[in-house]
């Protein structure tokens, strides 16, 4: 087979995947899909910056912990 045949093969297998792409799950959920009106996408980016707020909070709170306690509790295990 050569390379004109091989490519030829390529891309209608590509092809055929665009064509199934909007009948299947993917397609419905596309079709419900739509933009977000503003008070939605604000809401929303209000939740994720509160969550990553508290995520790192979180982290630093540990970090915070283990510089100083980490040591000793490390010293009170070893015995």
């Amino acid at each position: 087979m050569d390379i004109i045949q091989r490519s030829k093969d390529m891309q209608d297998k590509v092809e055929a995947r665009a064509r199934r792409f909007g009948k299947g799950k993917y397609g419905r959920v596309l079709k419900m899909a739509r933009k977000p009106t503003n008070e939605e996408f604000t809401k929303t980016l209000q939740i994720t910056a509160v969550g990553i707020i508290l995520i790192g909070a979180l982290g630093f709170l540990i970090y915070l912990i283990w510089n100083i306690w980490g040591p000793d509790f490390i010293h009170w295990l070893g015995g």
